[in-house]
């Protein structure tokens, strides 16, 4: 069809004639509303954005004299954190003289795998900067996949009970005795 004809028809539905594919020969153009194609497109971005998985960096910190209990503490917060998909950082934190004994902390370190083996994997090795000593613990796989399976669960779940809602909860505001406004529970 020629350009002429094709932006004749299209003028003719009340509609845009775009350009698709602009290299092949012959050029190859569709009739469409173009507005709406783009209203479209935006929705589309917007839903695989919000079914994304976000993986954040959790940082915990110790120190070389860190007690028994403390240790088990934080050790517990990392499984939680890897669990829910995000990264850990460790880091050891070397205050005044006990920088000279870098091997407390490695040891230190060396116990956290130790620890986390069956769930974590050591994405950067232990390292020194300043006075901390870090390393960078990411879920294993499996453990990353439940994760996103997780999530992907709970925002389903979320869009459902969304849908099961009225659009706007109106709050219902009553006067006291004074004649103050005082704002009451909203309904829904």
């Amino acid at each position: 069809m020629s350009l002429e004809a094709a932006l004749a028809r299209a003028q003719a539905d009340g509609l845009d004639l775009v350009e698709i594919s602009p290299m092949a020969k012959p050029p190859v153009c569709k009739i469409m509303d173009y507005g709406k194609f783009k209203y479209e497109e935006k929705k589309k971005a917007s839903e695989t954005k919000k079914k994304q998985v976000v993986v954040h960096l959790k940082e915990v910190k110790l120190r070389p004299k860190t007690e028994e209990h403390d240790y088990e503490f934080k050790v517990r917060n990392t499984r939680r954190f890897l669990e829910e998909g995000n990264k850990a950082k460790i880091t050891i934190q070397f205050r005044g003289r006990e920088i000279t004994h870098k091997e407390l902390g490695s040891a230190i370190l060396d116990d956290v795998v130790k620890d986390l083996k069956e769930i974590a994997v050591v994405e950067q090795n232990p390292r020194m900067e300043g006075r901390q000593m870090f390393m960078i613990l990411a879920p294993n796989p499996k453990v990353a996949q439940r994760a996103r399976e997780l999530a992907r669960q709970q925002v389903e779940a979320a869009g459902k009970k969304q849908e099961g809602r009225p659009a706007v909860a109106a709050a219902v505001v009553s006067t006291s005795a004074v004649g103050n406004p005082a704002p009451v529970a909203a309904k829904e």
